[in-house]
């Protein structure tokens, strides 16, 4: 079958079992949107404001499913415009193909319009790119980015695509799906090593990452807590791993954690880590970190293994097939003294909580909470509210929170909110701050025109609040440009773009607005009003240990 390059395009992500793709058309990747009108009843693509909401719409699609998310940009600034949202993807490991049009082959490197050398600038934040010289290597690259993207740690990988290998033609062979590389558990010996410092061990407790979802190993984890009687914690990208609710889940641990999880971690004399990254959001101190723990780590990236703290039995493998395998090396074992100990931490994290009347940002999040369906996705910006967000929401289903964890990305979420409610077919929410916001406001006219229903909670303190509460607490209340002042009415600039929302003060009022809003057709923003001196609790100062915790103001 003799097609051009931009038909042969489509038709392999069609192959692929792609069905929705979101992006933004221009001058060089027009014979790609051009064949995407021909084949519309078959993909379905999502025009988005900008270039970088469809990398986030394309994220969120991806977190949500499991599945590789695609997004097309032109070339020159659509391409740059992708960078943050392909660097979000690759610090959070969520498999993406990038797609870009350049200038053609004839005109690389003449500083041609809108040409840039987007392999280049791409290089350090994917798993691998590509340019497309011939139209005869585009299907298998294609192919393989696809078995790329989604093998071992996922990632994303770019695929440049000059003008004129689209408007070529060659033969084009239909072929299966590519699978992802097989996965393997990690080496016998290995796995041996870690039953004995597990079966030795009196106070396990086992962290967990992103990496135990993209492993679907819940049930293995769950089995060798019940088999150790071993606490849980996670990572902010393992959060959804396991229902919030589950009796041994102490929720997320690190410098904005739960108390009980960190004061586990740290009192462990072992953490078992299941594909999960040791970083200094997690650590605080390195030297201080867990002195008493030994840690046996297992990831399916070798890399990791020992890369910021040492691990005493490090495991390269699939989470899921490893944990297979040592399940039954391991003693069933109860350690009533270690439980009694950290239903102590439970105590004394219960005498901390923020449990004042009226509307506050924990209280706000418990009243969204029971609003939320089993399987409604989350999505948040970066700041304050995604703390309090990831340390109070209430999760039954894997894959429902989506947030930005390594990059910290402040206008992701919109976008990934937005790419969810493609990806789950389900109405989506979206935990955010005025500042985060302001970032990514203009995907409001993708998800108007796309009628997306999506649930847009702000909680508007008019600051910078993560910014405003380190200056609070460590420069002197210094608040040098984290006073927003703006004048900026969410609830008229919804209307305008053609939403719905409201304004609240009140947790009686969020209730009835979150009521609305979730019978809502379309999307719906509530503001809700916030103290701009709220802080984040606990906390790590930076550079502290677990002996620096922060759990109430005044304990600096």
């Amino acid at each position: 079958m003799l097609l051009s390059g931009a038909d042969i395009l489509v038709k392999v992500l069609i192959e692929q079992g792609c069905d929705t793709v979101f992006g933004y058309p221009g001058g060089q990747i027009l014979n790609v949107y051009d064949s995407l009108y021909t084949h519309q009843t078959q993909i379905n693509h999502i025009l988005t404001a900008h270039e970088q909401g469809a990398a986030h719409a394309a994220d969120g699609y991806a977190r949500t499913t499991g599945k590789v998310g695609v997004v097309i940009s032109t070339s020159g600034p659509g391409a740059t415009n992708l960078v943050t949202g392909i660097a979000t993807a690759y610090l959070d490991s969520i498999p993406m193909v990038a797609i870009c049009g350049n200038v053609p082959t004839t005109q690389i490197g003449s500083d041609s319009f809108q040409e840039i050398d987007i392999t280049g600038v791409t290089l350090p934040i994917t798993k691998h790119n590509y340019f497309v010289g011939s139209v005869e290597d585009l299907a298998d690259t294609v192919r393989e980015a696809f078995m790329l993207a989604k093998s071992g740690r996922p990632g994303p990988v770019l695929i440049d695509i000059p003008k004129d290998v689209q408007i070529a033609k060659c033969e084009y062979e239909p072929q299966p799906p590519v699978q992802a590389e097989a996965p393997r558990a990690a080496k016998d010996i290995r796995i041996e090593e870690a039953a004995k410092h597990i079966n030795a061990a009196k106070r396990p407790y086992i962290y967990f990452g992103g990496g135990l979802i993209t492993a679907n190993a819940q049930d293995e984890m769950l089995a060798l807590a019940e088999k150790i009687d071993a606490p849980i914690g996670c990572s902010l990208m393992g959060l959804s791993g396991v229902p919030t609710d589950h009796p041994r889940f102490l929720g997320m641990q690190g410098m904005h954690g739960h108390y009980a999880s960190s004061m586990a971690m740290h009192n462990a004399d072992l953490i078992i880590s299941l594909g999960v990254r040791f970083n200094d959001r997690v650590t605080g101190n390195r030297a201080k970190f867990a002195t008493g723990a030994k840690i046996v780590h297992i990831d399916v990236d070798g890399s990791e293994l020992s890369k910021t703290v040492n691990a005493v039995c490090g495991l390269r493998g699939d989470v899921k097939l490893t944990l297979q395998k040592l399940l039954p090396m391991l003693k069933e074992d109860q350690k009533p003294d270690w439980i009694q100990k950290v239903d102590n931490f439970r105590k004394e994290e219960n005498d901390y909580l923020d449990n004042r009347d009226g509307l506050t940002p924990r209280s706000a999040i418990l009243t969204l909470n029971k609003h939320l369906g089993e399987n409604t996705a989350v999505a948040t910006d970066v700041g304050q509210h995604q703390m309090w967000s990831a340390q109070n929401l209430s999760f039954k289903a894997p894959r429902r929170f989506v947030s930005s964890g390594g990059l910290g990305t402040m206008g992701f979420g919109l976008g990934a909110a937005i790419g969810a409610a493609f990806g789950t077919k389900e109405r989506s929410v979206l935990v955010t701050g005025d500042g985060s916001f302001g970032m990514c406001l203009n995907e409001l006219a993708t998800a108007v025109s796309y009628n997306v229903p999506v649930v847009i909670l702000i909680l508007n303190n008019g600051v910078l609040g993560m910014v405003r509460q380190w200056q609070t607490l460590f420069f002197d209340k210094h608040y040098s440009n984290t006073v927003l002042n703006r004048k900026t009415d969410f609830v008229s600039l919804a209307r305008s773009f053609g939403a719905d929302g409201e304004a609240v003060s009140t947790k009686e009022e969020l209730d009835a607005a979150l009521a609305k809003a979730f019978n809502a057709d379309g999307p719906y923003i509530i503001d809700c009003k916030i103290d701009k001196d709220e802080f984040v609790l606990p906390m790590l100062p930076p550079g502290g240990s677990m002996d620096d915790i922060i759990v109430k103001v005044g304990t600096v």
